[in-house]
């Protein structure tokens, strides 16, 4: 039996040291893995802000781009600008005042037209706008034309732009030539070697982003990204015996502990740190997705590597594999000696514990517990005792008690429960109708709520067509009729000399004329009447589509989309027209799609009377409502309209199409709530956006788009 134990722990030591081995290394690979995700995530984040910061700007600068006049161009250039004597193109001096203004620097000899005199005015413009904003975490903002000419927002240097030589050329500058399109096909941003800036002898980066319009390359703008925080952090912020590597895809180092940093980084990184890097790069080429430890055997390391995104930088922690070995070696130490030790005690005790304490004991326990198995509960065990056994003695007897006892509650329980199962059923029955119910009133609710609110719509069409109609018959010249009527009744006598006479000759002429005028006013009134009928029409079909949503679809059918804009437009004609709006369209010429006529004429009533409705705190010569009509994809067809009324404010976009929210004191919040839901069942979408209160808003209607060849 000693021998037994002893080849046990001997075993149990090896075992030990291998599972401690193993436990440890996980633990340093995990420890390394979250390390590094966490700092990388850490130390990215000024990268990701800066390619977001080019995507905005880029934006905006193209939409300033295509949004200026030529007379706004060459306005603003001639008082921002000025060719100066030595040759150069920079700001008039006499409107520079040096401090936190946009530079421009237009080498000499670099010829301007109209088309860069556009981009730089510009960019000016935006670079006013959103330097102040990025100088928060970036040193300088600057924008650089494929032709050489800049503009730099550098407010520790304002006077760069009119302090560089007039002969200046950024042609080498590997910012420059990053942007250029037969460098940077996939046109993204790009990142420069580290360098140390001459001025303030810091280490930084630049970040820069093409933006081609038209497949046109027109402009970069660049970010300077100081590193000497990062490059702090890297080599003093590390793990317990590890340390930190910043480096680059192409071997470059960027912080190491052995690196001396008063040279350029990578420019004379030993043998031994290449090979260390090209050994770590291979490895992680062999890895999986999503692991970034692992051993580096040749070195005796366990690595921990991660790409920061942004860049395509690699942040890695490097930790000698001894520091592991170590603490399982000493773990197996201490375990050999234990059960060294032990198994002195062990052996001296085994022999009297097995017989006295536990083998007689155990014996009285297997036979109470053959005689439960029987269904005997009545058990006799040694309960005087006080150690364990005693105590599992004691248990034993009061479970055999609970056991009986257990058994007959359950007898009596089986035999209710039949019928409290039947109890139960029937209110879950009851408690399913009532909600059966309900849901069904609350539908119905919801259904009256559209019905009411998109037939409000048209009746207001109707209710202004019969005044507009009722006005025309007011107006109606019928008074002149019985003028004429009772001047011929007293001159009947003498008709025919009445007739010769000056006055009576301006009478038939004054007939045809009341004719014509009664004929136009009657033409007027049958055209509105007509309108009345269509609008009375056009609420059976809302009721229709209403009825359609606690039934089954509606079929589809042919539809002219432009014909549908008009038609939406007609209906709203009466109060567009007398709320004077402006109406542009661009409808584009398409053939017919198989979809629900009605509901989708339903939501573009209802988008016009609500862009209407916006426009009211517009004054009257500027009301305007834009529609425009295209294929948005292959597969899909937009209708968007666009007013310049109120706009909506940001808080409000993720709500307008809530049940019942609506911004309008005397609005009741379903007609967008509606409208988004048959835009759903047309298996299409509707979406809003403003830019803000004042900015007007845009309804954006996209549907599949299926002609009706190909569906018959």
């Amino acid at each position: 039996m000693g021998a037994r134990i002893a080849v046990v722990i001997v075993l149990s030591t090896v075992f030990s040291y291998l599972h401690m081995f193993h436990v440890l290394r996980t633990e340093a690979l995990e420890r390394l893995e979250r390390h590094v995700v966490e700092r990388t995530a850490r130390e990215e984040a000024i990268f990701l802000l800066a390619q977001d910061n080019h995507a905005a700007f880029n934006r905006a600068l193209e939409e300033r781009i295509r949004s200026l006049t030529q007379e706004e161009v060459d306005a603003s250039f001639e008082r921002l600008f000025a060719r100066l004597p030595d040759g150069s193109i920079r700001n008039r001096p006499e409107s520079f005042d040096g401090t936190r203004q946009v530079g421009l620097f237009v080498p000499r000899g670099v010829p301007m037209d109209d088309w860069m005199r556009r981009r730089l005015v510009a960019g000016y413009e935006v670079l006013s706008q959103y330097g102040p904003a990025f100088l928060v975490r970036f040193k300088s903002t600057f924008i650089t034309l494929p032709e050489q000419p800049g503009l730099i927002y550098w407010p520790a240097r304002p006077t760069y732009s009119q302090d560089a030589p007039a002969n200046a050329s950024v042609a080498s500058a590997e910012y420059f030539l990053s942007s250029m399109p037969e460098n940077n096909p996939r046109r993204e941003t790009r990142w420069t070697s580290v360098y140390q800036e001459e001025i303030s002898d810091k280490w930084l980066t630049v970040v820069t982003t093409p933006l081609d319009m038209d497949g046109r390359y027109v402009a970069s703008v660049s970010h300077d990204i100081l590193l000497e925080e990062l490059m702090a952090r890297t080599l003093s912020d590390h793990l317990p015996s590890a340390y930190n590597v910043l480096f680059r895809e192409d071997g470059q180092i960027i912080a190491h502990p052995q690196l001396d940093l008063e040279r350029s980084p990578g420019q004379s990184n030993t043998e031994a740190q290449q090979a260390h890097l090209r050994s770590i790069l291979e490895r992680m080429k062999t890895q999986g997705p999503g692991q970034e430890a692992f051993a580096l055997p040749e070195y005796g390391e366990y690595v921990a590597v991660a790409r920061m995104r942004g860049t395509g930088w690699f942040f890695a922690t490097i930790q000698p594999e001894n520091v592991v070995t170590q603490a399982a070696l000493s773990a197996a130490r201490i375990v050999l000696l234990l059960g060294v030790l032990s198994l002195v005690i062990e052996l001296a005790i085994a022999f009297w514990v097995l017989r006295e304490q536990i083998t007689r004991p155990l014996l009285g326990f297997t036979q109470a517990t053959a005689r439960i198995a029987s269904g005997d509960f009545k058990v006799e065990l040694d309960i005087q005792r006080q150690d364990e056994l005693g105590h599992l003695a004691q248990a034993f007897r009061l479970m055999a008690d609970r056991l009986q006892q257990r058994e007959e509650e359950l007898r009596v329980a089986n035999e209710g429960l039949e019928q409290r199962v039947e109890e139960r059923t029937r209110e879950l029955k009851d408690v399913h109708q009532q909600l059966v119910q309900t849901a069904r009133r609350t539908g119905m609710a919801d259904i009256a709520t559209n019905v009411l609110h998109n037939v409000g719509n048209v009746l207001n069409s109707v209710y202004t067509a019969s005044q507009v109609a009722k006005e025309r018959v007011m107006t109606m010249r019928l008074e002149h009729v019985t003028r004429v009527a009772t001047l011929l009744q007293d001159r009947q006598s003498d008709l025919a000399a009445f007739l010769q006479e000056e006055r009576g000759r301006h009478l038939l002429p004054f007939l045809n004329k009341l004719g014509e005028n009664l004929v136009d006013e009657r033409r007027e009134v049958v055209a509105l009447l007509d309108e009345v009928g269509r609008y009375s029409e056009h609420i059976g079909e809302i009721v229709k589509v209403q009825q359609d949503y606690a039934r089954l679809p509606r079929m589809q059918e042919p539809v002219l989309l432009a014909q549908l804009v008009e038609d939406s437009l007609r209906i709203n004609s009466a109060e567009l027209s007398r709320h004077q709006v402006k109406i542009e369209r661009q409808l584009e010429s398409l053939p017919q799609v198989l979809t629900d006529k009605h509901k989708l004429l339903m939501i573009l009533v209802n988008l016009v009377s609500n862009a209407k409705h916006a426009l009211d705190h517009v004054p009257a010569s500027e009301r305007l409502l834009r529609i425009k009509l295209e294929r948005a994809t292959n597969d899909r067809v937009r209708i968007e309209l666009r007013d310049n009324g109120k706009g909506i404010a940001p808080e409000m976009l993720t709500r307008i199409f809530q049940f019942g929210f609506t911004t309008r004191a005397e609005g009741h919040g379903f007609g967008l709530h509606s409208s988004a839901l048959a835009a759903q069942e047309l298996g299409g979408t509707l979406m809003g956006h403003s830019d803000g209160p004042g900015q007007g808003a845009t309804f954006t209607l996209e549907i599949p788009y299926q002609p009706a060849q190909e569906g018959t």
